[in-house]
């Protein structure tokens, strides 16, 4: 008799575990400017190597290179350097602030700041994000008012949610950004099906889809890339691939696939990889990715290649899961520094200016939360109304809301 066969589980491990150094060696980081920009109405399999490099445009001395570079003018650039600084600095704050008890949680975008600021500014008005707790920088680089975040963060009583949501999760349809879920699969599905739905009508707005690489491992992620694939839907689904979820490595959602981007291509969807620490990359395969939608091309994939800087949250400590100082081997630099090294080369912009820049966004930061905390903060008030639980979700109030709401005497 056959001696009977036992199987073991293959459990993924990361690189480096806490106390080992932090070790990158095997990470390939191509040349900037060497990477080819194909037809925006390519076919996926025409594109496939783009699904396995990385798309860069600037190098280490600030130089923006090959075909993908040129996408932005120097006034733009800078207004990028000062929305990634914005976002930066309100992070620091807010963090501090709930270090403090004034909110209950905080999220940063620490070292992926180019990611949103960049995608941002290659799209039109009145077209829809459906982001992550990550990109806070969609609404930082469309001027949307900082007031109103600190207010949000703080569930006052000038609170634009009025306390109907988690702190940073915010909401704006006037400023194309849906509603935060903390569920994260399931915005490229509705982002899939805003798309689908703006179609339909006859519109000529576009969806951007936002997830996480831990995420991608939810069905949602799969259902939305059907959609995209088969009805051609007016949409780009962003992949932010920062090395870690919540505390496993990137390489248990990807399973053995060699990238994210790379899970496009069995769906016909035509699917780039970029380096997410240089803005000038990122927004030009966005303005790529957007141009595609808008000519009725369909849904585009993109991965952003970058490292996540601080904790998953307030609530995460990542010394427990990965080597102290990890950020600062992460070999495609920090975004904010990128930036301003490529605009000090163009001539345009120095250090000092630079601190300028800094001071002056780090003083309208700490006047405008003075002003926020002066409309409440969450564990000294004042709240929004216990009221607002009732308003705002049906036209007709069913009865037994009315009841509960006579009962509660508000």
């Amino acid at each position: 008799m056959a001696e009977k066969r036992t199987f073991q589980l293959h459990v993924p491990e990361p690189e480096c575990r806490p106390g080992d150094t932090p070790d990158f060696s095997s990470f390939d980081v191509p040349k900037a400017g060497t990477t080819k920009r194909p037809p925006v109405d390519a076919d996926a399999e025409d594109m496939h190597d783009l699904a396995f490099d990385i798309i860069r445009v600037t190098d280490d001395d600030g130089t923006a290179k090959g075909e993908w570079a040129d996408t932005l003018d120097d006034e733009a650039a800078l207004k990028g350097l000062k929305d990634m600084m914005t976002v930066r600095a309100f992070d620091a704050r807010m963090l501090m602030a709930q270090r403090q008890g004034k909110t209950s949680f905080y999220m940063q975008a620490l070292g992926e700041e180019a990611i949103a600021c960049a995608f941002q500014a290659a799209l039109r008005k009145g077209d829809m994000n459906f982001p992550t707790y990550r990109q806070q920088g969609l609404l930082i680089s469309t001027d949307y008012p900082l007031l109103e975040m600190m207010n949000q963060i703080y569930s006052n009583s000038a609170d634009p949610l009025h306390g109907r949501q988690l702190p940073i999760m915010y909401s704006s349809k006037e400023y194309g950004f849906f509603s935060i879920s903390g569920n994260l699969g399931t915005q490229f599905v509705q982002a899939v099906g805003w798309a689908m739905a703006s179609a339909i009508a006859g519109d000529d707005k576009i969806a951007a889809g936002w997830i996480g690489d831990g995420a991608t491992a939810e069905s949602d992620f799969h259902s939305a890339m059907v959609f995209a694939s088969t009805f051609r839907a007016p949409v780009i689904l962003n992949i932010v691939n920062n090395q870690w979820a919540i505390s496993t490595f990137q390489g248990i959602a990807r399973g053995r696939a060699a990238t994210f981007a790379a899970r496009g291509l069995g769906f016909g969807i035509p699917s780039l990889r970029v380096d997410g620490n240089d803005y000038l990359a990122v927004h030009a395969v966005a303005k790529w990715a957007v141009e595609r939608a808008n000519l009725g091309l369909g849904a585009t994939l993109i991965e952003y290649v970058s490292y996540r800087a601080g904790p998953h949250s307030t609530s995460d400590d990542p010394s427990g899961y990965r080597p102290k100082q990890e950020e600062a081997s992460w070999p495609l630099g920090d975004p904010i520094e990128r930036l301003k090294t490529h605009l000090i080369a163009r001539g345009v912009w120095d250090d000092k200016r630079h601190d300028q820049a800094q001071a002056e966004i780090e003083s309208e930061i700490i006047r405008i939360q003075k002003e926020a905390e002066a409309n409440g903060t969450l564990h000294d008030g004042p709240h929004p109304s216990p009221k607002d639980m009732f308003e705002d979700v049906y036209a007709e109030v069913p009865s037994h809301l009315i009841r509960q709401r006579k009962e509660a005497g508000i």
